[in-house]
């Protein structure tokens, strides 16, 4: 015999558990570390890694997956390779970055107007009766006679016939307030009013009589018990609106190249002129009409599509410009301050120097310095702006770019044209439209107010509909003055530009008649202000992503394989088991035996048999008689087999030996 091996000794002397343990160690294979090939090995890594992507490599079914997940899988390990290298290498590069950047802004357009609209001196022949009915009033309101004007007027135009709208619309002085009785003026009648509707307006305090209030009353001309009385209690407030009331209905009338010609020219306004240092002139500025100022020019307006930079900032690099006012033919009555007006836009915005100008003053430099600050807001649903205006259901009358006064004054002038069947002649015209006048439109002065308290009201919905802009650039001002010429260089600098001007040396400029101004960039230093959303995408996914990495460990790959499983996989699985199901009733079906006549029912099949107690012995008496050729049934339990039996006939040898001692 063949002595036993080395192994076989070492099993002979291990325990029975050790030696079935060591067998089952030399049948299993060895994987893991352990594996002896490096397919073994990585198929063991594949199974058994986090990494997902490895393991579905492996797991997969079909090469069409396998496929897509070994792509998948090879792009995220270049991805992190990639990024770990940049990474590196920032981190080892020792670099500086220096940016030095001069930057340029775009000069604003600077719209200049004078105060006074237009020349008295070629007004006065469509103002005459306008002017002596005013005249009057504050004689009678105050005793006194209007004094000898600057500029000579014919005496035969103070003479002129009353026109039939000035007594219309009357001058009236209240006398007692509490019984609305008034006294016309200057016809000096006195009435009682009878009206519902009585609006008292005073924006500056009274110091003679609280009860001598003036104010006009507008009626209805289709009902004259429908009326509004509007009170003052400073009787320059009542003359100044009433003035204005008649003086727009004048306007309104007057052709618009007339009103052109009337204003003021930008050789007349525009005296001296730099910009950046360099000399300009009124060729850099574009003029335009505007209804409340007359002849107005912007200069850097944009209109030949180049705008204007400045890259310095400071007063030496803006504009300087030195405007003629001519106070001497200002209208007494229209305007009580002397002066121009501007205002800073941009090239794409509208111009309400109505609403926003500056004033400037006569005999000063006034100096503006600018902060530039562009911004931006986001539309819906974070805020309720509009990007272009297209949204907003109102039809921009100014053919500049939206703005949230355009968008008001549009809307009211579209309200004005379908209340009162005509425009109001401080804003454009709508198409097919025309300005108000008391010759077609009798009673546009009333439907004007009462529509107007209801713009103020916010009663007209103009201020619901009308949004604001979400992007705008805005031009924060600083103004400072100074005396302007002073008193040692008033003489030379007077005559200069007396020359300049083309008049006589002996005829002078008044140094109230000139204002200097100057607008520039106090630093080129632009803010931008922009909203961002707080949450959006990319941060979405940053925190799906953090909170299942931090619960669930999980990754990209993870959750491509959790929709694969849970989605893609078990989808096809039910489907496949309906298909299976189907499948297998349509050959059951298709394999059906004929159907056959069913025997009757008998025994317990019986339906005379159904009951909810069982079955007695009457009731079976009275089951049908079984038919001859009937389907064969199990048959009755024979008893006899129910009977007891030993398992074993023979017993046991072993028990035979335990009982035989």
């Amino acid at each position: 015999m063949e002595s036993p091996g080395r192994g076989d000794t070492r099993e002979l002397n291990m325990a029975p558990g050790k030696t079935i343990k060591a067998k089952i160690k030399k049948t299993l294979p060895v994987t893991g570390p352990q594996a002896p090939t490096v397919s073994e090995l990585m198929h063991w890594y594949c199974m058994n890694t986090n990494t997902h992507g490895c393991r579905r490599i492996v797991v997969s079914r079909g090469r069409l997956r396998r496929f897509i997940w070994i792509l998948l899988t090879l792009s995220a390990v270049g991805l992190i390779l990639w990024q770990c290298a940049e990474l590196v290498m920032s981190y080892y590069t020792a670099s500086v970055s220096v940016t030095v950047q001069f930057q340029k802004l775009p000069f604003p357009a600077v719209t200049i107007c004078n105060i006074n609209p237009y020349k008295y001196s070629t007004m006065k022949e469509h103002l005459s009766e306008l002017d002596k009915e005013t005249k009057n009033a504050l004689e009678t309101l105050y005793g006194f006679s209007e004094g000898k004007s600057k500029v000579r007027r014919d005496a035969d135009d103070w003479n002129a016939t009353e026109s039939k709208f000035l007594e219309r619309i009357p001058l009236l002085k209240f006398e007692d307030l509490s019984k609305k009785t008034v006294t016309e003026i200057p016809s000096g009648n006195k009435r009682k009013i009878e009206t519902s509707v009585f609006h008292q307006g005073s924006s500056m305090v009274n110091t003679g009589d609280p009860q001598d209030v003036v104010g006009f009353q507008l009626c209805d001309p289709n009902n004259s018990s429908d009326c509004a009385v509007y009170t003052f209690s400073s009787g320059v407030n009542a003359i100044q609106e009433w003035y204005k009331l008649h003086y727009m209905n004048i306007m309104a009338q007057i052709p618009l190249e007339t009103k052109v010609n009337m204003g003021y020219s930008a050789e007349d306004l525009l005296l001296t002129c730099f910009f950046d240092g360099i000399s300009c002139d009124t060729r850099n500025f574009t003029p335009f009409h505007h209804p409340l100022y007359g002849n107005c020019y912007t200069f850097n307006s944009g209109e030949n599509g180049k705008v204007l930079t400045t890259s310095t900032g400071g007063s030496e690099y803006g504009l300087q410009v030195v405007l003629y006012i001519e106070e001497a033919d200002y209208n007494p009555f229209l305007v009580t301050s002397t002066g121009a007006k501007i205002i800073v836009h941009d090239q794409h915005e509208y111009p309400f120097i109505e609403d926003i100008g500056t004033e400037i003053e006569t005999a000063t430099a006034t100096s503006i310095g600018m902060h530039f600050t562009q911004s931006h807001k986001l539309s819906k649903p974070y805020s309720d702006c509009t990007e272009t205006g297209t949204d907003i259901p109102v039809a921009n009358l100014y053919n500049k770019s939206y703005s949230l006064q355009i968008c008001l004054h549009s809307c009211f002038q579209r309200a004005m044209v379908d209340t009162c069947g005509c425009a109001q002649y401080a804003q454009p015209l709508p198409p097919g439209a025309e300005y108000c006048n008391y010759k077609k439109y009798p009673n546009w002065m009333y439907c004007y107010y009462k529509l107007h308290e209801k713009f103020v009201k916010e009663q007209l919905g103009c201020q619901q509909i009308c949004k604001e802009a979400c992007s705008f650039k805005e031009w924060t001002l600083t103004t400072s003055l100074a005396q302007w010429p002073s008193s040692v260089s008033e003489d030379w600098m007077l005559r200069v530009l007396s020359w300049d001007k083309g008049q006589k040396i002996n005829k002078m400029l008044n140094k109230t008649d000139l204002a200097n101004l100057v607008v520039f960039y106090k630093d080129l230093n632009e803010r931008f202000i922009s909203e961002n959303p707080a949450n959006n995408l990319v941060i979405l996914l940053s925190n799906f992503g953090g909170q299942l990495g931090l619960w669930m460990s999980c990754s990209v790959v993870c959750v491509i394989e959790i929709i694969e499983v849970f989605f893609i996989d078990s989808f096809f699985i039910i489907m496949r088991r309906y298909w299976q199901k189907a499948k297998k009733w349509w050959n059951d079906r298709k394999a059906a035996p004929p159907q056959v006549n069913a025997p009757a029912k008998e025994g317990h099949d019986n339906p005379v048999c159904i009951d909810e107690d069982l079955p007695t012995f009457n009731t079976a008496l009275r089951l049908p008689l079984p038919q001859e050729n009937h389907m064969p049934r199990t048959p009755p339990p024979n008893y006899s087999t129910l009977q007891l039996k030993a398992a074993f006939t023979d017993p046991l040898p072993d028990t035979l030996e335990g009982r035989s001692h």
